[in-house]
């Protein structure tokens, strides 16, 4: 039986001038969650002061987010947040910002919460919004976690990445200005926009497809496809960014209701065992798992109609080539510090995290470790 379909939270605002939108909240207190300091250099968290100025909104700042986030940073924030009793939290930065301030809004809610585990599954995210609504402002084309049910955020003990997902964590107000997107390097800009496609392509093959999600996925796939390498060339053009801004969000609506699949899951367990960037690895491991899907009919027959809709024959071709536009490596070794003695030394550890991975129970194709084992060595070496 099909799930349920929920299409964002409250308010979904997009477009440029968008950011604007926050004043019109209501509220006394909004705790704003960054990363580095890219988005206050560039001015953005002084304009989104300013907008809760004019709501009426006094706002703080927690910033040091870091890429992949850590549940002690976690922690820190939800900390913060008991102290400065906000009834706004804001994430603003790239998909670790938001994802983190997600999670930081559950450890406020819930202070007697203590680990991940209290509200993975079997458990529940118990019920949020008593003490703040949250507000997501993405700066990068990629995550779409303000539109998502999900976090993944790291173990600090086991450097695992955890995956959780529950509709109580949809975020209440997504606001999706591409001007923000407009300060991402062109590196950042390749991988976080190739992590949209790959949402687009696994929520396709997801084994809970249906028509609404299939309907997103294939315009957010073609929207990519075409105007990602514009971007990538010219990231000040705000035409470009807000066809990526808007495409990803959209990737993000279909994918947040069917989940993903295999490329997912490799991509996060050898994020928590190395130092890999989400995106890039999405990008590296999406046409070799487009290649071992090709056994499944079903699969077969989505990506051949993706190929066609842009003039190929070939999706995993058509996506290498894509990734050489974008200057990504075409395999998992170019990409990771570690000799191939080491990584061949941890492919069962790899294997079993990937099937373990939320993502990988709505994967088309299952595969034994074995398997898992011959695809982690594939996307290491290539062949």
């Amino acid at each position: 039986m099909m799930r349920p379909v929920k299409l964002a939270g409250d308010q979904l605002i997009w477009g440029e001038g968008s950011l604007s939108h926050l004043a019109t909240l209501e509220g006394k207190k909004a705790v704003i969650v960054l990363g580095g300091k890219s988005m206050q250099k560039a001015g953005f968290v002084d304009k989104v002061k300013d907008y809760l100025n004019q709501a009426g909104i006094e706002s703080v700042v927690f910033e040091g987010v870091e890429p992949d986030p850590h549940l002690s940073t976690v922690k820190r924030g939800a900390e913060f947040m008991l102290q400065e009793n906000p009834d706004w939290i804001i994430g603003m930065g790239g998909g670790s910002v938001m994802d983190a301030a997600k999670c930081m809004w559950v450890f406020y809610e819930h202070p007697e919460l203590t680990k991940l585990e209290d509200f993975m599954r079997p458990n529940k995210v118990p019920p949020l919004r008593k003490k703040a609504k949250y507000c997501c402002i993405p700066s990068t084309s990629g995550s779409a976690s303000e539109v998502s049910r999900s976090i993944v955020i790291t173990d600090d003990e086991t450097h695992c990445k955890v995956g959780i997902g529950d509709m109580e964590m949809m975020p209440d107000v997504a606001i999706v200005d591409p001007l923000i997107t407009s300060t991402m390097p062109k590196h950042i800009t390749a991988e976080t926009g190739m992590d949209a496609m790959t949402h687009a392509i696994e929520a396709l093959t997801s084994t809970r497809a249906h028509f609404l999600s299939d309907v997103l996925a294939k315009y957010a796939f073609k929207e990519i496809y075409e105007y990602l390498p514009k971007a990538y060339d010219e990231g000040s053009n705000l035409e470009y960014r807000e066809h990526m801004a808007n495409a990803a969000m959209t990737a993000g609506l279909a994918f947040t209701n069917v989940s993903l699949g295999l490329v997912h899951s490799f991509a996060q367990t050898l994020g928590g065992m190395y130092v890999l960037p989400h995106g890039l690895g999405d990008a590296i491991i999406l046409p070799y798992i487009i290649e071992f899907n090709y056994a499944d009919p079903r699969s077969k027959q989505i990506y051949d109609e993706l190929a066609r809709s842009i003039g190929k024959t070939d999706l995993a071709q058509a996506v290498r080539e894509l990734n050489d536009r974008l200057g990504i490596p075409r395999t998992v070794a170019e990409a990771l510090d570690t000799t191939e003695d080491e990584y061949m030394g941890r492919l069962s550890e790899i294997a079993i995290g990937a099937l373990k991975d939320g993502c990988t129970k709505t994967a088309p194709i299952i595969p034994p470790q074995s398997t898992m084992e011959e695809l982690a060595k594939l996307i290491y070496l290539g062949k």
